[in-house]
């Protein structure tokens, strides 16, 4: 079981921006900028392009007003997307406010947040999902 499956079967605590039967959306814990939202689906899946292709229309479906409402909530030019996939073998994307290409280079050292940072930046994301 990868971490993003106890995540979503609430064994290990995160900052849940949205879910449903299909997908489950959380902050990053350690984000590239404030707004940093993981995206993944509820089953288990290795590669992205091995989800279905149900799951694969359907992440994006279940993404977009997420994607809006980060936009809203961060001043940016627009909610970046990205798809890595080798820091968890659990299909993932990435959402993150960008202004240049540079703001997805995940060689980038990432924010060391406190909780009650994280719990502002859900809180400012979800009032936008509203």
């Amino acid at each position: 079981m990868t971490i993003f499956s106890k995540i979503i079967a609430g064994e290990i605590p995160s900052y849940k921006i949205a879910e449903n039967e299909h997908f489950f959306a959380f902050l990053d814990i350690f984000p590239l900028v404030k707004g940093h939202v993981l995206v993944v689906p509820r089953v288990e899946t290795d590669c992205f392009f091995d989800l279905s292709g149900k799951d694969l229309s359907g992440i994006l479906v279940f993404a977009q007003p997420i994607a809006k409402a980060i936009e809203r909530a961060f001043p940016c030019n627009r909610c970046g997307l990205s798809v890595v996939g080798l820091e968890v073998p659990h299909a993932h994307l990435h959402l993150v406010p960008i202004n240049s290409a540079d703001d997805l280079n995940f060689n980038r050292p990432k924010l060391q947040l406190s909780a009650d940072e994280l719990k502002a930046v859900q809180q400012a994301i979800l009032k936008e999902l509203a």
